[in-house]
């Protein structure tokens, strides 16, 4: 009996030690199958949801390359499927990404508002998948009817309804958001307010397009771009600009609506426009600091603006009485007169200057003012990643001669070629063959 107890005892330990090994293995197994579903949880084909749209696949759900490049050759390769990335990442935009910015540390001067300017992510942190749209994502409405009024499923921020109700920026209505065309300067609509800016500068039958000369606008801190909205039945077409800040991404109404905005600030870079881009830029209540940096970002609006370009301003520095903004307004005056711009009206809450025509103004200043003009080797056209510079952007030779721009009035400008092509060094015939009537 003795001999049979030892024994069974002897193998007890061997059965303890099988056991100890086994939950081991199990729970290896279950904590790197955890790992690696948290790793690949933004690049998965997606939720039910975007499967319900025909995106992603159930093929290759395990992210192999082969269920995102088709075979062949490596100089063959073309793309089959992206995998759509996991809800989370509903409203990413990778290089205005501000959690980026937190997590890696970036060393931004924010009183120059270099966080709302792009820093896109190293490539070990790039999402290789595309930003799905919210669960109740809708059909958007068509335009011209989305102007006025949109999903509120497709874009779920109703902070600016409250926020500028007093303001007419935008109203919740049940499922939708209507758009009364309202903003900080013009509560009783963009409408009003853009024949108002075209009769303080005697354009024919107070239409803003002034007969077909005045075709480009930038309108600088948009907010939800009503006044580009409202410029487009008048046959002008607005860039509306405006960051990512805390009104929650303000452009992401504009483009539902279905304006032209793009997410950008007037920061340390240059705008992504050539010089002589636009007939008139545009600023309403849009809290620019003008004066800082010597007028660097007035001056960017220089190099933007055409030969007898306009600037629109509407803000209380043109209007208020207090000490703060008459000494604001004293300042900003005499910074836009040593830039040879002129006031071409001043009328209420707003102020539009004129830019010259020719280099005349800027060769008559004295020696030593500031701004001063640019130097001979600087290009006005290179643009991306090229750091603001504050100083004035005198014309080429040609330009000023001519006094202007040469361009035809809208439409005949769509198929009429620009002087301007002759510093690209094509000629009009080349043009002409190149245009489709």
């Amino acid at each position: 009996m003795r001999g049979r107890n030892d024994a069974g005892q002897s193998k007890r330990p061997i059965v303890l030690c099988c056991m100890m090994i086994v939950c081991l293995c199990l729970l290896f197994l279950y904590f790197s199958g955890s790992n690696g579903q948290a790793k690949s949880t933004a690049f998965e084909y997606g939720t039910k949801f975007s499967r319900t749209l025909g995106w992603g696949s159930d093929d290759g759900e395990d992210g192999s390359e082969e269920s995102i490049f088709g075979t062949g050759d490596a100089d063959d390769i073309k793309p089959k499927s992206f995998p759509v990335c996991d809800d989370r990442h509903s409203e990413l935009i990778p290089c205005l990404d501000r959690n980026l910015i937190y997590q890696m540390r970036l060393k931004l001067d924010l009183n120059l508002m270099e966080h709302y300017e792009r820093h896109c992510p190293p490539p070990e942190r790039r999402f290789n998948c595309l930003i799905p749209p919210p669960h109740v994502y809708k059909v958007p409405i068509k335009w011209p009817k989305s102007r006025d009024v949109v999903w509120k499923a497709n874009i779920p921020h109703t902070h600016l309804a409250k926020e500028k109700s007093d303001q007419n920026w935008m109203v919740e209505a049940g499922e939708k958001i209507k758009f009364p065309g309202g903003g900080t300067h013009f509560h009783h609509g963009a409408d009003k307010y853009i024949s108002n800016i075209a009769n303080m500068l005697n354009f024919k039958d107070n239409n803003i397009n002034n007969e077909g000369m005045l075709r480009t606008v930038l309108d600088v801190g948009c907010g939800v771009a009503s006044f580009g909205g409202y410029l487009l039945s008048s046959n002008v077409i607005a860039m509306s600009l405006a960051p990512n800040d805390v009104h929650q991404n303000q452009i992401q109404f504009a483009l539902e609506r279905g304006i032209p905005a793009y997410l950008g600030v007037l920061g340390t870079k240059r705008l992504p426009y050539p010089s002589r881009s636009f007939e008139l830029a545009h600023c309403s209540r849009c809290r620019i600091d003008w004066l800082q940096r010597d007028g660097i970002l007035l001056l960017e609006l220089d190099r933007l603006l055409r030969p007898g370009g306009y600037f629109a301003y509407s803000s209380p520095e043109a209007y208020a009485q207090d000490e703060e903004d008459l000494r604001i307004w004293k300042e900003m005056s005499a910074l836009v007169e040593r830039m040879c711009w002129k006031i071409a009206e001043k009328r209420n809450q707003t102020v539009i200057w004129v830019k010259p025509l020719n280099n005349d103004c800027y060769r008559r200043r004295a020696f030593g003012t500031k701004p001063p003009l640019c130097k001979t080797g600087d290009d006005p056209d290179s643009v991306w990643g090229v750091p603001m510079e504050a100083c004035i952007t005198p014309y080429p030779e040609q330009m000023h001669r001519d006094g202007g721009t040469g361009l035809a009035p809208w439409p005949a400008r769509l198929t009429t070629p620009p002087p301007r092509l002759a510093d690209l060094y094509v000629t009009a015939d080349t043009f002409e063959k190149d245009t489709v009537s």
